[in-house]
């Protein structure tokens, strides 16, 4: 049964929420882990669960000492699936309903510096790796976003790009004229490529020479293999922070940057703000130490 109920709300999860296969997959991982859990307690199925059985397992994965984000997480993935089960009135009361959810201390992205974003693209880059950072950092792109970029989704005439971010929410992202010239390079070698090897041309933008798309594991190391240029611990998201953290500190409006981020919510956007202040308060004593 317990089985059943999972592999229905993934696909709840999936077709009417629209989530990404990854988040689908740390949901199926969490609330199978539960499920082993509470199996190991004796519960038939989890329709049985209550309010100390949760408790329990809170508890214990405390005591496994994990973080305090994976402990959040897993928590909220138990609360979406008993709500669901609730609202299909597969259970009379939800056990998770009131529990409170631990609050997380605010933690600051990493950001690169212009000057390190210039080391990177001034280094010895192929045409395709320029174009990956020119999107990342220029666009602020995801790097799921970035893999699954299509052909018809760019339009290099207009400098737009249409790209579909958490929860399958489209967007449109300007790009500048490095970026233009970057992409029209990496057109004319991609075609050359498939003729060459003899590929089909999934209209994918990103093509490797065996035929097979570009992964989000290998833009993770590229990025990272870029970080030991500026001797840092970098992945494709800390361009992404960094493209925020520069157009706040050029007097961009905030609600533009959310837009163009795809985040949901303006909160989310504020914590690029803090990086701001910070940064304007290590420039101020650094002057000012220094007279």
């Amino acid at each position: 049964m317990d089985i059943q109920f999972l592999a229905e709300y993934l696909e709840y999860l999936e077709v009417e929420k629209g989530l990404s296969t990854n988040t689908i997959d740390a949901y199926r991982r969490d609330l199978a882990a539960f499920i082993d859990f509470c199996k190991n307690l004796g519960l038939a199925d989890v329709t049985l669960v209550n309010r100390t059985n949760v408790n329990s397992y809170i508890l214990k994965l405390r005591e496994k000492c994990y973080t305090a984000s994976s402990v959040v997480r897993k928590i909220a993935s138990l609360r979406g699936f008993f709500k669901w089960l609730s609202a299909n009135e597969y259970i009379l009361t939800d056990p998770v309903q009131t529990l409170e959810q631990p609050k997380l201390p605010k933690k600051l992205p990493k950001v690169m510096s212009i000057e390190e974003i210039s080391t990177i693209l001034n280094s010895n880059l192929n045409i395709e790796e320029a174009l990956i950072v020119e999107l990342l950092y220029g666009c602020g792109l995801r790097v799921s976003e970035l893999v699954n970029l299509k052909l018809n989704n760019i339009d290099i005439k207009a400098k737009y790009i249409q790209c579909y971010g958490k929860g399958s929410k489209e967007r449109i992202v300007p790009f500048g004229k490095k970026a233009q010239a970057a992409l029209n390079k990496y057109l004319k070698v991609r075609d050359i490529n498939i003729l060459k090897n003899k590929l089909s041309d999934t209209k994918v933008l990103f093509i490797k020479d065996d035929g097979k798309n570009l992964t989000r594991q290998d833009v993770y190391n590229f990025i990272r293999k870029q970080g030991e240029k500026i001797h840092k611990h970098i992945s494709p998201h800390t361009l992404r922070h960094s493209f925020a953290t520069h157009l706040l500190e050029n007097g961009a409006d905030l609600r533009v940057v959310q837009e163009l981020l795809g985040h949901s919510d303006v909160s989310t956007t504020q914590l690029y703000t803090h990086i701001t202040k910070k940064r304007l308060k290590e420039v101020y004593f650094a002057i000012n130490n220094g007279s």
